[in-house]
């Protein structure tokens, strides 16, 4: 059985003026996704900033999640580095809190062959018992995983069930699927292509979007698994101008501002990204009043 269907927040990670981590606000948007539909919560990915979070801030982080969270949802734990010691310790601490799943990005800048990505991944696995999700996408860490590889891995790892494809690249992501016979829990790493890999037996979506519309973004996959594919691609293609506008800078960057222009201001980013232009706070703030989303 999949960690969870339909619409996961890749959740932000909240900041205090000082760069803190903003503890009070991340238990009002854990309580805020699940009063709103939200399926799973992803706590210390890309959007989440881990990139620029200790060691420590990151495991209390996701700590506090699962703890507040109080098994209401998945709670789905960031614990890929670039250094495959450190995604084990991570990953069996993330563990040990009770998290219902762990996400696993591929080593960034070393730039692993797919043999080292098979290494990579089997060395995790054995660590820990929790399901693993893989996190593919290239354009961030310079490294993809093969469909020929993602069959490997799932078909001879146990607790290696599912992938985040982010590639962008639909040929890509219906290989993995023929290659597993479809036995791979798939989830979209983008919000623009739900539809398109759900029709491939995606299970759902882990998503920037679900920060600012986690309904409406249930609400694509839902309508998905009941039949309605219309009304799903409807809603998919009415969403696109918001998507788009929310990755006119660098993932979190747009969306930080979102939640803020929404009155559920996260704080800022940490360097080395930099808040969004006035320009795009522009565009922004008028691709959300015409999605609906009300602004304070």
């Amino acid at each position: 059985m999949a960690i969870f269907t339909g619409a996961g927040v890749a959740i932000v990670t909240p900041f205090k003026k000082d760069e803190s981590i903003d503890y009070d606000r991340l238990d009002e948007l854990i309580d805020f996704h699940c009063e709103n539909g939200t399926d799973s919560i992803i706590i210390c990915g890309t959007t989440g900033e881990s990139a620029t979070m200790t060691e420590a801030e990151h495991l209390e982080c996701v700590k506090f999640t699962i703890e507040r969270t109080k098994e209401r949802i998945p709670v789905i734990a960031g614990t890929g580095s670039n250094c495959t010691r450190t995604a084990i310790d991570m990953s069996k601490e993330a563990e040990e809190y009770g998290a219902d799943g762990l996400l696993l990005v591929t080593p960034y800048y070393n730039k692993a062959t797919q043999a080292g990505l098979i290494a990579h991944y089997t060395a995790v696995a054995k660590e820990v018992k929790a399901p693993i999700i893989m996190y593919s996408v290239a354009s961030r860490t310079g490294c993809n995983i093969e469909p020929a590889t993602v069959a490997a891995l799932v078909n001879n790892v146990e607790n290696i069930v599912g992938i985040k494809e982010a590639s962008g690249n639909i040929g890509q992501v219906a290989r993995i699927m023929a290659l597993t016979d479809g036995n791979i829990d798939l989830y979209s790493g983008n919000d623009d292509q739900i539809v398109p890999l759900l029709s491939l037996g995606g299970k759902g979506v882990i998503s920037v979007l679900s920060n600012v519309a986690p309904q409406q973004t249930h609400d694509i996959c839902a309508k998905y698994f009941d039949g309605d594919v219309k009304g799903s691609a409807k809603m998919q293609l009415e969403a696109l101008p918001l998507i788009e506008q929310l990755f006119s800078e660098v993932n979190p960057i747009p969306v930080k501002k979102a939640m803020q222009l929404m009155g559920m201001d996260c704080g800022g980013v940490r360097m080395p990204l930099t808040e969004l232009t006035k320009e795009h706070t522009e565009s922004l703030a008028k691709a959300m009043q015409d999605y609906g989303i009300a602004l304070v």
